[in-house]
C-alpha cells in the first residue's frame, strides 16, 4: 500500500493504484519545460503545444461578457442549455450531415472530457477498445481508467499513417466495444478520405457490439490543397454507422478557444441512450460548463465558418512550409500533414549518433531532450502516442512562419552535426 508523504514525517494519505499508474501528459510536460526555460532567459522555440496561436474572436469574448453582465451565473442543465444543444445539433446536421437532435448532444468541459465520459459509459472491465495508432496520448489512460484493454491497430509511416480495413478487422474481436478514430489526426496530421472511412466503417458495422468513437476536433483544419489532402468528413453520417457512432468535437482548435473548455459529444443511437448515460455521469462530476459561456458558445458556433475559414488558410500555408522544410532534413522521414497542425517525422536514423553537446541519441526521448538543451527547440517525443510511434517526434506548427523557419532551421543544423 502506498501513501502520500505527510508533513510530520510519517505517511498519511493513501493514493489509489489507478492514479499511481497514470503517466502525466508528455505534451503538457514539454510545454511546461519550454515555458520554464523561457522564464530563465533561454530563447526557446516551442513546437510542443497543440494550441492555435490565434486569439479567441472578439465577438465571442463580447458575448461572454454580455452574458455575465446579464446575470447568467446560476446553475444550467447538466448537458448544456437548450439553445446551445440546439445550435450544436443544427451544425452537426448541416455541416457534418449527422442526423441528430438536441437530445443527442452533451456539452462537456472540452472535448477531452467528452472522450473520458464516453469511455466510462461504453467500457466495462476487460472490454477491448481498438485505437488506431499513432494516436492522441490521452486515449490509453482514459480506456484503462474505465477498466478496458487497449488494442493498438498500428498505422506505420510507410503506409502514410493509415490503416486498411483488413488491419482493423484483424484487431477486432468479440470483446471489442469501441474503435477510436481521429481524422485529422493528432499527432500525424493525416486525414482519411471519405472512401477510406467508409471502408473502415463497414468493418465496424460488421461487429454488432462495437461503437465508433470519431474524434473530429480538428475537422475544420483540413488542407485539400496538400498532396493527398481532403476536406472534412464525419463517418457518423454513414447510414450503417449512424446508430453506433459517438462524434466528439468542440471549439478549442477551430475557434482558438482552448482555455474556454467547451466541447461536446453527439450520440444519436438507441434513442440517445449514450447521451443520457453521459448526462447521468456528468451530473456526478462537473455538472455543466459555466452558464455565462453558453451564449458565447452559441455565437461561436453560429459564426464558426467566417472565423475558422481564414484560420484554415493560414494553417494550410504553414503545413506546406513545414513539409518543405522537414523534407530538407536528410535523416528525417516525414509524411506531409494534410490536416490539424502537426508533423510527425521518423527520427530513427539519428539513433546511435552523438549530439554536438556529447549526448548519445538512442530514442525519440533522448533526441527531444538533447535538442531542447542544446538548440532550445521543444518537440514532443512519440513514445506516448503508441508503440508504432516510438521512433517519431511531434512538431506543432501552431506558431508563426518566422518561428517555423527559425525552429526547423535549428533542428536541421543540429541533426546535420550529429556524429
Amino acid at each position: 500500500m502506498e501513501y502520500w508523504g505527510g508533513t510530520l514525517g510519517y505517511r498519511s494519505m493513501k493514493c489509489s493504484a489507478r492514479v499511481r499508474s497514470l503517466r502525466g501528459s508528455a505534451t503538457l510536460a514539454v510545454t511546461a519545460r519550454a515555458k520554464a526555460l523561457r522564464a530563465a532567459g533561454r530563447d526557446v522555440i516551442g513546437f510542443g503545444a497543440g494550441e492555435p496561436d490565434f486569439d479567441t474572436p472578439g465577438f465571442v469574448k463580447t458575448a461572454a461578457s454580455e452574458s455575465l453582465a446579464a446575470g447568467h451565473t446560476k446553475y444550467a442543465p447538466t448537458p448544456g442549455s437548450p439553445d446551445l444543444r440546439t445550435a450544436i445539433a443544427d451544425r452537426m446536421r448541416t455541416h457534418n450531415r449527422i442526423e441528430c437532435g438536441p437530445e443527442h448532444v452533451v456539452v462537456t468541459v472540452g472535448a477531452k472530457h467528452a472522450a473520458f465520459e464516453v469511455m466510462q459509459c461504453l467500457v466495462d472491465p476487460g472490454d477491448e477498445v481498438v485505437v488506431v495508432t499513432p494516436a492522441w496520448l490521452s486515449y490509453r489512460p482514459m480506456i484503462e481508467l474505465a477498466g478496458g484493454v487497449v488494442v493498438e491497430c498500428p498505422a506505420a509511416i510507410r503506409d502514410g499513417f493509415k490503416i486498411e480495413p483488413a488491419a482493423l478487422e484483424a484487431a477486432m474481436s468479440d470483446r471489442t466495444v469501441a474503435v477510436i478514430l481521429n481524422s485529422p489526426c493528432n499527432p500525424t496530421g493525416v486525414c482519411y478520405t471519405p472512401d477510406e472511412l467508409a471502408g473502415l466503417a463497414r468493418v465496424i458495422a460488421s461487429h454488432p457490439t462495437a461503437t465508433l468513437v470519431s474524434d473530429e476536433i480538428y475537422e475544420d483544419l483540413t488542407y485539400p490543397e496538400m498532396a493527398g489532402g481532403v476536406g472534412p468528413f464525419s463517418p457518423g453520417s454513414l447510414p450503417e454507422l449512424r446508430e453506433r457512432t459517438v462524434t466528439l468535437n468542440g471549439l478549442s482548435k477551430s475557434m482558438a478557444m482552448t482555455g474556454w473548455r467547451i466541447g461536446w459529444a453527439v450520440a444519436p443511437g438507441d434513442d440517445g441512450a449514450i447521451a443520457k448515460a453521459m448526462t447521468r455521469l456528468q451530473s456526478q462530476m462537473t455538472s455543466g460548463i459555466a452558464t455565462f459561456l453558453m451564449p458565447a458558445a452559441c455565437e461561436a458556433i453560429r459564426r464558426q465558418p467566417e472565423t475558422s475559414g481564414p484560420m484554415r488558410i493560414v494553417f494550410a500555408e504553414r503545413a506546406r512550409l513545414v513539409a518543405d522544410l522537414l523534407d530538407g532534413i536528410a535523416r528525417f522521414d516525414t509524411v506531409p500533414p494534410s490536416g490539424a497542425f502537426y508533423a510527425f517525422p521518423d527520427v530513427s536514423r539519428c539513433f546511435g549518433l552523438t549530439s554536438p553537446g556529447g549526448r548519445m541519441i538512442d530514442s525519440a526521448g533522448s533526441f527531444a531532450e538533447a535538442l531542447l538543451e542544446e538548440k532550445e527547440v521543444a518537440v514532443v517525443p512519440g513514445d506516448d502516442f503508441g508503440d508504432v510511434a516510438r521512433n517519431h517526434i511531434r512538431l506543432s506548427f501552431a506558431c508563426s512562419e518566422d518561428q517555423i523557419r527559425a525552429g526547423v532551421g535549428r533542428i536541421r543544423e543540429w541533426v546535420d552535426a550529429l556524429a
